[in-house]
This record gives C-alpha cells, sequence and structure tokens, in this order.
C-alpha cells in the first residue's frame, strides 16, 4: 500500500530489542519479507478488516498483514516484544492494537465488533490446542477464516482423508462443518532458529453445519473410534452409548475401522445418535 511507513528491519529490531527466541514458547521467527506478504495474502483482501494474530513475536507477520490494510489486534504473551510491537504500533497510528497474555485463557471473541480472520505463524506449543478451541466454538463461528501455520505433519493430520496414518480426530473435527487446505509448505530454513521440522500454512474456512449433528456427540465417537484405532468399531465403539445400534441404522459394518470412515460417515453417525 502507498501509506505503508518505512520500517527498520527486522532483524535490527530484534538485535535492538535482544529478541532471540524462546524455546520454552515455542518461538520461531520469519524474516523473509515475500513469504510473509503471501502468508498474509491467503485469506484474501484484508483492507480495513479486523485480523486476528497470536504470538507476533517481534512483528514480522504483524508487519506483513498491516502492510495489507489490516486492522490488527494482536496477543503475546512474551513481555520481552511488547516494546518491539508498540515501535510498529506508532507506526500504524489506529491500525494495531497489542494485548499481553495467554491467548488459551483471554476472551478472544469478546475483542471484535465484527468476525476477524485469525492469521498467526502459531507458537508450536499450542497451536493444536488453539485451533480445537476456534474449531469448538459455537457455529457459525465468531472468526471468519483461520490461516496457521503449523508442523507439516499437524497440518498433513487437519487435511487428512480416510485410510491414512494422518488421518483421526483432528481431521474430523477441522472438517465435518469447514474446508481444509494446504494453502503452502514452509521450509524449516526460512525460520530463525530454524525448526527440527518442515511446516505449513493451513486455511480452513467455515461452512455450514450438517443438521442434527452435535459437535459432543462427534467428539464421543472420535474419541473412542481413534483412541482403539486398531480395533473394529464394534469393540472400539461399545462405550459409546447408542453408537452400535446407531452402526447398524445407517449401514456401518461394525468390523470396520476409525480410519476408514470418511468424515460423512462420522457426522451420520452422530447424527442417528442423536435421532
Amino acid at each position: 500500500m502507498s501509506d505503508t511507513p518505512l520500517l527498520p528491519p527486522l532483524r535490527d529490531v530484534i538485535a535492538r530489542h535482544g529478541l532471540a527466541a524462546s524455546k520454552a514458547l515455542g518461538q520461531n521467527f520469519l524474516f523473509d519479507g515475500q513469504l510473509l506478504a503471501r502468508i498474509a495474502a491467503v485469506p484474501g483482501d484484508l483492507r480495513d478488516v479486523p485480523v486476528l494474530e497470536v504470538g507476533p513475536g517481534p512483528g514480522g507477520l504483524t508487519r506483513a498483514l498491516l502492510a495489507a490494510g489490516a486492522r490488527v489486534t494482536a496477543i503475546e504473551r512474551d513481555r520481552r516484544c511488547i516494546p518491539a510491537l508498540a515501535e510498529l504500533a506508532a507506526a500504524y497510528p489506529g491500525r494495531l492494537t497489542v494485548i499481553e497474555g495467554d491467548a488459551l485463557s483471554i476472551d478472544a471473541p469478546g475483542l471484535f465488533t465484527r468476525a476477524p480472520h485469525i492469521v498467526s505463524n502459531l507458537p508450536y506449543n499450542i497451536g493444536t490446542a488453539l485451533l480445537v478451541s476456534w474449531l469448538s466454538a459455537a457455529w457459525l463461528p465468531w472468526w471468519r477464516s483461520l490461516t496457521l501455520m503449523f508442523q507439516k505433519e499437524v497440518a498433513d493430520r487437519i487435511v487428512a482423508t480416510t485410510d491414512g496414518d494422518a488421518y483421526g480426530r483432528l481431521a474430523v473435527l477441522a472438517q465435518w462443518r469447514s474446508t481444509a487446505r494446504i494453502a503452502m509448505p514452509v521450509h524449516r530454513s526460512a525460520f530463525t532458529p530454524p525448526p527440527k521440522v518442515m511446516s505449513a500454512v493451513v486455511h480452513i474456512v467455515p461452512a455450514d453445519a450438517p443438521d442434527g449433528v452435535a459437535l459432543a456427540d462427534l467428539e464421543r465417537l472420535t474419541g473412542a473410534a481413534f483412541g482403539q484405532r486398531r480395533k473394529m468399531l464394534r469393540q472400539s465403539l461399545k462405550p459409546v452409548p447408542g453408537a452400535l445400534a446407531a452402526l447398524e441404522a445407517i449401514g456401518i459394518d461394525a468390523t470396520r475401522r476409525a480410519e476408514t470412515l470418511s468424515v460423512a460417515d462420522f457426522t451420520a453417525l452422530a447424527r442417528a445418535i442423536r435421532a
């Protein structure tokens, strides 16, 4: 955008504030401006659109989001990063709000008057927990889309399809009322310090929830089925009241295993139990 302020290099900001990445906080910093701009572009046009960013660190992705025109609310637990983010907020008056705290305990929906996109290079140690909390929200949810960086193996689990080793509870939870795709892979060398694993950006867009399906039923089903994924459904689902009768009612062979059931199969099973 033409009103983008001239900012010092991110490496200089990090050096000036002594912001070495914290392993305890799951931090890995991104410096590549072109890569960060590509991530910020995944949700679409962000001009004057609210965005929630969790774990901005020194503000690399935050810069890209602000340059794209977003109005960013950033939640940062590491108080060492607050002064650097305050400088960025001063460079973009009225466009960046920084909240110091733990994203797992903050009432994020209460921060917004209209649904935001959530765009984050999530700290690896809380990424999955945050995703599950966002996916478990009332539907249609309080967010417009999720654009999130994960370890590649977690990203694969989110978008997995049946019969693969990655397919499990997380895939069903992510896909039963939304669409999930890998927007781009990110090589470990792009980070400072480089993590031991590859990463990927996942983009999730909400869709209408299937009628007659309760999240609680789906969670019980997938918890039992994938908790004993090597067992036949007639064994793994025995502790779930009504599950075996529901299998018979909708014509699913009870000798199958959890990884062979599609997301649609699980939602049909949850609907049959609820009925």
